[in-house]
């Protein structure tokens, strides 16, 4: 089967494969000896918040922090 890589290089995956993997909407690509490897991963909403916030630059000590302050601020009103 091939799959084609658009002008935005992204890859249509053939239904037949995809079928056997319901429910899955992220994979984990990795490259094997010139090879493309695709690997069925299940994140959990956890797993994205704390990508994203990796992603931002914003650290576990800014978090707190923040609830700290926000904390702070709702004992004043």
């Amino acid at each position: 089967m091939l799959a084609k890589l658009t002008a935005k290089n992204q890859l249509t995956i053939p239904k037949a494969i995809l079928s056997a993997y319901p429910g899955t909407e992220y994979f984990n690509v990795t490259d094997d000896n010139g090879r493309i490897v695709l690997a069925p991963v299940r994140l959990n909403r956890a797993d994205v918040v704390r990508s994203k916030l990796a992603d931002l630059g914003i650290t576990e000590k800014d978090v707190t922090d923040a609830v700290s302050w926000a904390r702070s601020r709702s004992e004043h009103t």
